[in-house]
């Protein structure tokens, strides 16, 4: 199911209401949903910010908005009124958590409810969402939110990683709207004085949120965005390695949409960026092009690709359920379960031989992902590393990458939670491994 491509403007709760149904019912990932709407490429740019927040509340805060709703119903709506419980949720983020005036919020809910199966739930809807205005306050007030927010599923996961402590600071700041998190390759203290930005511990800047393209730099290709710990895999490879980096040629492999290759290339490294889809290739291609590097680009599936000769560093981001992303793309909560783990964790274990094959004796392999799951992260490590005894890890030092000792587990791999730099406004969830050839067959 995808959002709505109807011809002509529709008003941003409306676009809100297409691209809920898109992500909850259809399970599209909300970034491709934006993609695909037509009528929210055809809003302004302030009503396409309200359209993402008032969706990206939704999602954070469902949990909540359930609880909520259920307050005042005394049955839930059939399962064939789903598209009509959305609007009830859109109703209720209006009213709980954007402040939206009472009389507008209801009104412009009950109004989404236009289509004939829909209209029986008008009254419903009305009587519901003025219950909530008048009493929802102090419901609110004594909810979990923490709690009510995260899937049974993935509550269950942290609580035996990291201990009940973790897993709530993890859920904690998955409720808040993240900052945006800057790369650049010139001078980071300059740069963030011309962005209005803080430098983190680890060295990328941050600010306030706001589409990026209207902030200097952008368009001329002074920096890109990128999560803070979505850059410390490839500056832990950059670390590790010895000697002049131009002479080195380094595969980044699952590469799309780019962020890796371009550190890699900024640092002068001969990159040549891997990816599955040919698509998301352009992207990695249009990010290299604004930004003024080059890299060899190349389509393929990692598992049948046979490169024409080793590298000295290979850099796997591998693709994940990316659960220690919840805190910038909320549906990741509401779309993945314990079943895309199992197969993710599988796919991981074949890319990781996959690219073992492409490291020569002596070579580095930084195997990442941003999940929080050990099924997704340490395991298939340590099955790789039983299997493949050519390769042993290569502990992280404290004093290698700039910050990064908070991150350090003992066994010297690095694990971010989203509850990390706290004060700074969190970092996503990534844990990255470094693993070096020592000589040997690779099977």
């Amino acid at each position: 199911m995808g959002a709505s491509r109807a011809s002509g403007r529709r008003k941003p709760r409306a676009v809100a209401h297409a691209l809920l149904n898109a992500v909850l019912l259809g399970r599209m990932p909300l970034d491709r949903a934006l993609a695909d709407s037509s009528d929210f490429a055809a809003l302004d740019e302030r009503d396409r910010a309200l359209v993402r927040h008032l969706t990206a509340t939704v999602l954070r805060r469902l949990g909540q908005i359930d609880a909520l709703l259920a307050a005042f119903m005394r049955r839930g709506l059939p399962r064939r009124a789903a598209s009509a419980q959305n609007a009830l949720r859109l109703g209720a983020a209006d009213i709980a958590f954007l402040r939206t005036p009472a009389h507008a919020a209801v009104n412009e809910a009950v109004s989404l409810l236009a289509a004939p199966a829909a209209r029986r739930y008008r009254g419903l809807a009305n009587a519901v969402l003025r219950r909530l205005v008048r009493d929802g306050a102090r419901l609110r007030a004594s909810q979990d939110a923490a709690r009510l927010n995260t899937p049974d599923w993935l509550w269950r996961s942290w609580v035996a990683a990291y201990g009940e402590a973790a897993a709530r600071a993890i859920a904690e700041a998955h409720l808040a709207e993240p900052p945006l998190d800057i790369t650049v390759s010139a001078t980071a203290e300059d740069w963030a004085r011309w962005l209005h930005a803080a430098v983190l511990p680890t060295g990328s800047l941050r600010r306030a949120p706001t589409p990026p393209e209207s902030l200097p730099g952008f368009r001329s290709g002074g920096w890109w965005v990128q999560d803070a710990a979505a850059a410390l895999p490839a500056r832990i490879l950059l670390a590790g390695l010895e000697g002049n980096v131009e002479d080195r040629r380094i595969a980044d492999l699952c590469a799309a949409p780019g962020g890796k290759t371009a550190q890699l290339a900024a640092a002068g490294a001969r990159v040549t960026a891997l990816d599955i889809s040919p698509r998301r290739l352009e992207l990695v291609a249009a990010n290299l092009d604004r930004l003024g590097f080059t890299a060899e680009l190349v389509a393929a599936d990692l598992r049948a690709w046979t490169p024409p000769a080793p590298f000295d560093a290979v850099l796997l981001d591998a693709p994940c359920t990316g659960t220690g992303t919840i805190r910038r793309r909320p549906d990741i909560a509401r779309n993945k379960t314990p079943d895309d783990v199992a197969r993710m964790a599988d796919l991981q274990r074949a890319l990781l031989d996959a690219a073992a094959k492409a490291v020569r004796p002596g070579g580095r392999l930084v195997y990442a992902v941003c999940s929080l799951q050990p099924e997704e992260g340490p395991e298939p490590v340590e099955a790789f590393l039983a299997a493949c005894p050519a390769f042993r890890r290569l502990p992280i030092g404290a004093d290698e990458v700039t910050g990064i000792g908070p991150f350090l587990a003992p066994d010297g791999d690095v694990r971010t939670l989203p509850s990390h730099l706290a004060g700074h406004g969190g970092i996503d969830g990534f844990h990255v491994c470094r693993l070096e050839r020592r000589g040997g067959s690779v099977a």
